[in-house]
């Protein structure tokens, strides 16, 4: 049985991998493993070691709390809203604005700015 915080730990790789445009099998390059154990890390089928998750988060240029971001207690925080970033949708508008040169960025910030507060 999957436990919530090994599926939440995998969610967070996932994402981080995904905003940052690496496949699965360049992250297990860079941590020599094969890719199909970051599948299942990725789905929680298989719980990640304190050093395997140090190499991930060295690989993916985070801190190891950027993993356990939104857990409470052993379990994942409520939010009224449901998780944003678990969207498809949500991940490719992150990693396009990103991939657009800063001073259009901030243009594209605003314009989003100023259109919500309009609705």
């Amino acid at each position: 049985m999957k436990h919530e915080v090994d599926v939440h730990v995998g969610t967070r790789i996932r994402h981080r991998r995904w905003l940052i445009g690496m496949t699965q099998q360049q992250l297990a390059d860079q941590v020599g493993i094969k890719f199909q154990q970051i599948q299942k890390y990725e789905t929680g089928a298989n719980r990640v070691s304190a050093s395997r998750l140090w190499d991930i988060a060295k690989a993916l240029d985070v801190t190891i709390s950027f993993f356990f971001e939104g857990l409470t207690d052993g379990r994942v925080a409520a939010n009224d809203e449901g998780d944003v970033m678990a969207s498809k949708e949500a991940l490719q508008l992150i990693r396009a604005y990103y991939a657009m040169p800063e001073a259009q960025r901030r243009q594209i910030f605003e314009l989003a700015r100023v259109l919500s507060h309009a609705a």
